[in-house]
């Protein structure tokens, strides 16, 4: 692999991010799992839901800065500190030039499908959108992003650890699984792209 010498905390971005995510910063790292937990929890075993949740949240901020700006005036005091509430044409451009990105590429594979007749391509979105069907069944949305945070905090630290042992059984599994995909394209009737080179 070339990313194998690049040390993981630069993988990661190698700043606060990526000391949170080591668990290098461990006050913060333990409480970002302690918040996920008090949120899943709020959400899934005490029976709230997310509109009831941000609705209850804006009246109580709505509430707290209306009278903070009218005791502030009787008493001769500064109003609440807001920044100005825009958003910026800046922020709109990047968020949609990310985003013109994604729906390209989401288009690009829609096109290998329907007219080049790609199978490997065809197979693969097969496969991945069985697979999320699979844990769609198995999980709600917020469990599942409570264990997408879960375990983007504890995967990491473990790979750290014991990266070169991973990384020699995922280039293992690697292997088992393009033999076993490589097998299926060739029952479609489409050679691989190992054939396609010789």
């Amino acid at each position: 692999m070339a990313t194998h010498h690049r040390p993981l905390h630069a993988l990661l971005g190698g700043g606060a991010v990526a000391d949170v995510l080591l668990w290098r910063r461990r006050n913060v790292s333990a409480a970002a799992v302690a918040g996920a937990t008090v949120v899943w929890f709020l959400f899934e075993r005490a029976g709230y839901s997310l509109p009831s949740v941000l609705s209850n949240a804006v009246l109580l901020l709505v509430v707290i800065l209306f009278f903070w700006a009218k005791s502030a005036s009787l008493l001769n005091r500064p109003h609440p500190p807001l920044p100005n509430l825009e958003v910026s044409d800046v922020v709109v451009e990047k968020a949609a030039d990310r985003a013109l990105v994604w729906i390209n590429k989401l288009l690009a594979v829609g096109h290998d499908i329907a007219i080049k007749r790609d199978r490997t391509v065809f197979i693969q979105v097969i496969l991945a959108l069985w697979v999320v069907s699979c844990v769609g069944m198995l999980f709600n949305f917020f469990t599942l992003i409570y264990i997408g945070v879960i375990l983007s905090l504890l995967v990491p630290p473990f790979y750290e650890r014991y990266q070169d042992l991973v990384d020699e059984k995922v280039g293992l599994a690697h292997k088992v699984l393009s033999r076993h995909f490589d097998t299926i394209i060739s029952k479609t009737g489409q050679p691989s792209k190992q054939k396609k080179a010789e």
